[in-house]
């Protein structure tokens, strides 16, 4: 087995053809700044876009581009709160009368917490 190997030849190492008549992609150098002042340049594509920012190999911060490009601001949506949900369920004419409903049934001792209803309960009996 070892003799059908050809010596001096390592797996996927190298490449035996030659550049001759490859048209490599064209290039551009892209530059960018970290907080830190690190500045340093990366080839892309001149097909590509460019991103504003990069991690610096240095420090590992945020670069910005010295060509000016600006990072995009992303739209942040408001924070939804549980009475904007309630308020996509349900108008608030019907959350009055749901509450003036529940508070009947508490008061009445018919639901809520078991000590509430004893003590109403031995304030009815005394009575």
């Amino acid at each position: 087995m070892a003799e059908r190997t050809l010596r001096g030849a390592r797996l996927g190492g190298q490449s035996f053809e030659d550049e001759r008549g490859i048209e490599f992609a064209a290039r551009q150098q892209s530059g960018y700044r970290c907080e830190q002042g690190h500045e340093f340049e990366i080839t892309m594509s001149v097909e590509a876009d460019v991103p504003a920012n990069w991690e610096c190999p240095r420090c590992g911060a945020q670069a910005l581009s010295t060509a000016g490009i600006l990072p995009e601001e992303k739209a942040e949506k408001p924070a939804r709160t549980h009475w904007d949900m309630l308020l996509e369920r349900r108008s608030t004419q019907e959350l009055e009368d749901i509450l003036k409903e529940r508070l009947d049934l508490l008061r009445g001792g018919q639901i809520g917490p078991a000590h509430l209803h004893r003590a109403n309960a031995k304030k009815r009996k005394v009575s």
